[in-house]
């Protein structure tokens, strides 16, 4: 008996040692905002949750195959100014796992929107079911939707009377080509009509407005409006104007974008009138608690998907509804709420966030900003008055680390809109949301005229040239917008159409074609060498200034055998310049075979595709699209020794990345063609 008891003893003494070896303390998944707002006797009180999880599941290489399936075309164009093209989609961009979703909802969570850029779901959940989430081993963290007070002064809306002015003149002498109505005087004191005389309306340049909602598209500012996509995610639905069961009233957004976009000619007349639009509806008027952050979130992610150059968000948060502890002025830090870091996100993949910068007033020892205003990369707006003063509700910087906030300013004191009360009416109204579409459509311009810059080129363009860029301060940042400069202020480059090179026998030819050369004195070749740095091999002269494309060519007779990298020096009249992209031909003089680059590149709808046979082979050349569908066969059969051209024309393929895979034998190379309609 007393040797089964000591067995016994030490058995359990193995067991405890064992449990406390391998046994864990549950981490605590909840963050102390949750913890602190849950009433241990209210379990079936529902709360508006965020959850976050430890990764993306099991099924991410397919996205990685299929990029389309996850942003557009238009998209990658975008990211393409940001990064290299192997990095335009990364582990961020993609969806949240569908089984995570599941699971939660199967535990009870009542989801309202999903995040890829945060990798969660928010939705509302009791205090037992958030407690048997966090139990789920891919549940990384739960926290609390902040819950966010407006921050835009009530509007006067006061209707004036239809009527139509003259043509003004933007200075003596020069008549514009629109006539502008009342509008005049918030475009001309930033200089838009200057920009739009030299041909820039935002073209081609695609906004998100994201507002309260949009509840008269249907007045005569709106007519010519071209609207890409709607979605009113308050309601989870695309109609984004009043009734119809939803939620929230659309005044607020039918006036800033009519500041932003309208056209109607004697009238009112926005800076990017002719660029393309999505309406994000994030803002319920009605509520108590008027948006929550995951709205926002929400909306930004859908803009990036559909392919968003520029947004524009007259709204600003700050205060969280009672009883939620709210945001003060020391959280305006850039890192703190969570819209602001998802707009600094997406200006790392190319959207020019634009934000009002709030309409706290003036402090005298703080700041009175409002998220996501506070952000690093955001371009946030101060508001004026037409005689240039500060509007004595614009809010003041600085950031609590110490950066000058706003970042610019332009008219937000009785600024000329449409009225949501009749289709021909119109009214003034004030706030740092009308000073906030009025930067957001130059944004639009400056990358009309050149839409190779980067969100940061286009702040840089807006603060270097404003009224008071040699000295920016809290009040106004660096000051009163002038378009006009800002459209100019990176030089609008030759417009190079193609540049691409193949070789040739003991050498390299280098081929390129510009649109259009507004001050061109020439181009100069260099070649990188294996330091890396680039070195002039020669110099071509330009045509000076011409609207009619004119092609260009060289050959370096000194290439190596090898890989050689080249770029253009493009030189302007005045001695300024700026460089091309840096192209890669290999010049193996020992193969046999050769494809060359098309040219043009990009191209529309037509290229000339080149090959070199160096014996009798059998001979197959097929284009094929970036999800490797084969869209056309040039070639199938068998060729002589010599050098062709085939003719491609791509009029019925859509604008994107194509290849081109020639095989000779068992010789294979690829090429990549960008069409460019």
């Amino acid at each position: 008996m007393k040797m089964i008891h000591l067995i016994t003893t030490a058995f359990f003494i193995c067991v405890m040692i064992f449990s406390n070896t391998f046994a864990q303390t549950p981490v605590e998944k909840r963050t102390n905002a949750l913890i602190s707002q849950i009433n241990p006797k209210q379990t079936e009180e529902k709360h508006l949750v965020w959850i976050f999880f430890e990764d993306k599941g099991n099924q991410t290489e397919q996205y990685f195959i299929n990029p389309l399936s996850v942003v557009s075309e238009k998209s990658f164009q975008r990211r393409a100014k940001m990064f290299k093209e192997g990095n335009l989609l990364s582990y961020r961009d993609l969806p949240v796992a569908p089984a995570y979703i599941n699971s939660v909802e199967a535990l009870g969570l009542a989801i309202r929107h999903k995040t890829k850029w945060f990798n969660g779901v928010s939705g509302f959940a009791n205090t037992s079911e958030i407690t048997q989430i966090a139990s789920l081993p891919f549940v990384k963290q739960i926290d609390l939707v902040a819950r966010l007070q407006k921050d835009y002064q009530e509007i006067i809306d006061v209707t004036i009377e239809n009527q139509s002015q003259p043509f003004v003149t933007y200075k003596q002498g020069e008549v514009n080509n629109y006539n502008y109505g009342n509008s005049f005087t918030q475009l001309n004191q930033i200089k838009v009509p200057a920009v739009h005389n030299l041909g820039y309306t935002g073209e081609g340049i695609t906004i998100c407005v994201m507002d309260a909602g949009f509840n008269r598209l249907t007045h005569e500012v709106f007519a010519d409006m071209n609207i890409v996509a709607t979605w009113d995610f308050v309601n989870n639905r695309e109609y984004v104007g009043d009734g119809q069961g939803g939620q929230g009233i659309g005044t607020h957004g039918t006036q800033t974008l009519s500041v932003i976009g309208g056209f109607k000619d004697g009238k009112l007349i926005g800076p990017a009138f002719n660029s393309n639009y999505l309406l994000a509806k994030t803002e319920n008027t009605q509520s108590e608690t008027p948006i929550e952050e995951d709205n926002w979130i929400a909306a930004l992610e859908w803009a990036d998907s559909i392919g968003v150059d520029v947004t524009s968000t007259s709204l600003g948060y700050l205060t969280f509804d009672p009883p939620y502890p709210s945001y003060t002025w020391m959280d305006m830090d850039g890192n703190t709420a969570r819209i602001t870091v998802a707009a600094d996100l997406a200006t790392h993949i190319g959207i020019v966030v634009v934000n009002s910068a709030g309409n706290g007033g003036f402090h005298s020892t703080r700041n009175t900003l409002s998220a996501p205003a506070d952000g690093d990369s955001v371009i946030s707006i101060g508001a004026v008055t037409s005689s240039g003063n500060r509007s004595s509700f614009s809010s003041v910087g600085p950031t609590v680390d110490g950066r000058i906030k706003p970042d610019v300013a332009a008219m937000g004191s009785s600024v000329y809109v449409a009225s949501a009360s009749g289709n021909t009416n119109y009214t003034t109204s004030s706030g740092t949301s009308f000073s906030c579409p009025l930067a957001a459509g130059v944004a639009a311009l400056i990358l009309d005229a050149n839409y190779t810059l980067t969100p940061m080129q286009v702040r840089d363009a807006l603060r270097n040239t404003a009224s008071q860029n040699s000295n920016p301060d809290r009040l106004l940042g660096w000051g009163i917008i002038d378009a006009l400069l800002a459209v100019n202020y990176f030089p609008i480059p030759v417009e190079l159409v193609s540049f691409s090179g193949y070789a040739v026998q003991n050498g390299v030819m280098l081929n390129w074609t510009t649109a259009t050369e507004q001050n061109n004195l020439g181009f100069e070749i260099q070649r990188r060498t294996q330091d890396n740095e680039f070195y002039p091999i020669g110099f071509v002269n330009g045509n000076g200034t011409t609207s009619t494309p004119s092609d260009y060519s060289f050959t370096d007779n000194t290439a190596i055998s090898g890989l050689n990298f080249y770029r253009l020096k493009q030189i302007d009249l005045d001695g300024s310049y700026s460089f091309s992209n840096e192209i890669e031909v290999n010049s193996d003089f020992n193969i046999s075979h050769i494809l060359y680059q098309n040219y043009p590149n990009p191209f529309n709808p037509e290229t000339v595709i080149r090959f070199s046979l160096a014996g009798q082979s059998f001979v197959s050349l097929k284009i094929f699209d970036v999800l490797g569908n084969a869209v056309s066969t040039l070639v199938s059969g068998y060729r002589t020794p010599g050098d062709y051209e085939i003719n491609f024309n791509a009029e019925n393929l859509s604008t994107g990345v194509y290849f081109a895979l020639f095989r000779a034998d068992n010789f294979r190379q690829i090429i990549k063609m960008v069409l460019a309609k």
